[in-house]
């Protein structure tokens, strides 16, 4: 990471976006949303009934020449819109839902991926709650090298603003992202892809008549959100595809754990779960894992070892690091020997 480049970006990002929100007399996010599409615009800065004022125009084309962009690191551009994104949590109250995947969790993500894909020709990527694309264009960077011609991300999301932004982010960033805004779980507009990786939402969902046809829906009211989507995923991969799902930990000890695992029975083949470190989260029940499972099909079958286990502290890089270098050994032998 270039880190003075992510900051003046994002100092041109959140100045620009304040000075919006205040002219504009709107949310930080929208603010946002409106400079960003200015920049992608040849920095040119919109006016709609006189407004922004004519002041305001010419300090933003000021604040714009700051920065080129398009002469950026893509992870540094989307470092940037995640220091926005913190800010409009804070700034607007942005629910839990929306909240961003830290970086270290993404990058270990994709890392874990980018092993199983090394040497295709092209890939094909998808995250069923894409929000404003930052666990899913962290991983797409770091496949880019491990891919000879082209990764396509496939994204889908219900809220507009996220929408929004990760059409923002994929455009800034120069990656090939196809977004939808959608409900994810009714037929999602979305071509069967090669990978799923996705940061899950937590909770119930509302519409009892959406999801009578799923095989994890609750035979008693509202069903998981979680457990819907990761069904919803698998039916887009293709037949010995990999998904990698952030799940709770607790994941298997809820009262749908069994109807899930009857599903994963049928689906999939559970290759791994890894919890993350407790110290990330504020107590147990906030902890979440990493769930690797692979469609069933094609040529794959069940890894001789399911891959279970916590990783140590992310401040303990001698111990992490050695954790990785065995999920690295792992994946070639009970994984890739598997193909």
């Amino acid at each position: 990471m270039t880190e003075n480049s992510t900051t003046a970006l994002f100092q041109v990002f959140d100045q620009s976006a304040t000075v919006l929100m205040h002219s504009l007399e709107t949310s930080y996010l929208d603010a946002f949303i409106e400079t960003a599409d200015n920049l992608l615009d040849k920095r040119t800065v919109r006016v709609e009934n006189g407004l922004p004022a004519k002041q305001t125009v010419q300090e933003l084309t000021a604040l714009y020449q700051k920065v080129d962009y398009q002469k950026m690191d893509a992870q540094d551009i989307r470092r940037a819109i995640q220091m926005v994104m913190i800010k409009a949590t804070k700034v607007d109250h942005i629910q839990a839902v929306h909240q961003i995947t830290p970086d270290t969790i993404a990058d270990l993500l994709g890392y874990l991926a980018a092993g199983l894909v090394a040497g295709r020709e092209q890939l094909r990527i998808l995250d069923p709650a894409v929000g404003s694309a930052n666990l899913l264009t962290a991983v797409m960077n770091q496949l880019q090298d491990r891919v000879t011609k082209t990764v396509s991300g496939f994204g889908s999301d219900n809220d507009a603003s996220m929408i929004s932004v990760a059409s923002i982010s994929a455009q800034m960033q120069r990656l090939s992202l196809e977004l939808v805004q959608q409900d994810s779980l009714t037929d999602l507009a979305v071509p069967q892809v090669d990978l799923v990786v996705s940061d899950l939402p937590v909770g119930y969902y509302p519409i009892d008549e959406n999801v009578q046809n799923y095989e994890t829906h609750s035979h008693m009211g509202h069903s998981y959100v979680h457990h819907l989507l990761m069904e919803q995923a698998v039916n887009q991969l293709q037949a010995g595809g990999f998904a990698f799902f952030l799940v709770p930990s607790q994941l298997f000890q809820s009262p749908e754990a069994k109807g899930l695992l009857g599903w994963m029975q049928d689906q999939v083949f559970l290759q791994g779960i890894l919890n993350l470190p407790q110290d990330l989260f504020l107590n147990e029940q906030a902890q979440k894992a990493i769930l690797i499972v692979q469609k069933r099909g094609a040529d794959a079958r069940q890894a001789d070892r399911v891959m279970l286990g916590e990783f140590p502290s992310f401040d303990d890089k001698v111990a992490l690091q050695k954790f990785i270098d065995d999920l690295v050994v792992w994946e070639k032998q009970a994984l890739l020997n598997s193909k």
